[in-house]
């Protein structure tokens, strides 16, 4: 199917495809691609990457809402940068750069999730957390969601969409940002001593998630700027909704 693209390296093990940026997260057969971020990119807005072949023609939702939240992310950037004069910097620019990238780690994230209610990718790695995990105590609580991945794996599919959702647009980016520290630690306990991992990857992402949230990072060119500045008309901004606005931006 991708022989076009790259030669193939059949090699035992888990899936990898390097050009998703992660493991294709089913045991088995390995195949190898050398490709580029940038070709990577256009073929992710084409659906043409594995995770989006192997979910057949329901790839299509999947791609449909990568388009809808790019070209709403452009759109709400632009915006501020229009009203707000204050936004036309490159630390903006540069913030909301890294926030919409972030914002794709997360959308990948979430086709190995699929098919509903239970993936064999999703069902290997929460093996893996129990099997890997730095903590008897940890793996007890990884195993109680092994044995209920049906209700598990649909809740973490729509918490990943979610965190997409808020760091391509811009919205609860704070909240986003705390959320994807303890999401993101869990993993570092639970996969710590996975020979195949390195666990400063899932440091790195800790920190990244961690300064979005210090930096109020939706206040860089999205929704939480807008709604900061009270630069949305109609919305009640004093009261509860100030209080909320001012937590979880």
């Amino acid at each position: 199917m991708f022989s076009e693209l790259a030669r193939r390296q059949v090699v035992t093990g888990s899936r990898n495809f390097p050009n998703t940026g992660h493991h294709s997260h089913e045991p088995g057969e390995a195949i190898m691609m050398h490709d580029n971020p940038i070709h990577t990119f256009f073929q992710v807005l084409g659906g043409n990457i594995p995770d989006q072949l192997s979910l057949g023609g329901s790839r299509w939702f999947e791609v449909s809402l990568y388009w809808a939240l790019l070209i709403g992310s452009l759109a709400i950037a632009y915006t501020n940068w229009r009203l707000d004069s204050t936004q036309r910097t490159g630390t903006h620019l540069s913030i909301y750069a890294m926030r919409l990238v972030s914002a794709g780690m997360w959308y990948l994230g979430t086709l190995w999730k699929l098919p509903l209610p239970i993936s064999a990718g999703f069902k290997y790695w929460l093996e893996n957390t129990v099997k890997y995990s730095s903590f008897q105590a940890h793996a007890s609580i990884m195993q109680v969601f092994l044995d209920h991945i049906a209700l598990v794996q649909p809740l973490v599919f729509l918490l990943e969409t979610a965190l997409a959702i808020s760091l391509m647009l811009g919205i609860a980016v704070r909240l986003a940002g705390v959320v994807g520290v303890l999401f993101i630690l869990n993993l570092l306990i639970g996969l710590y001593n996975d020979p195949t991992e390195w666990p400063w990857t899932y440091v790195g992402i800790i920190c990244a998630h961690g300064m979005f949230a210090v930096a109020q990072a939706g206040r860089s060119l999205g929704i939480d700027n807008l709604l900061a500045k009270r630069l949305i008309p109609g919305l009640p901004y004093d009261g509860t909704m100030g209080r909320a606005i001012s937590v979880a931006t």
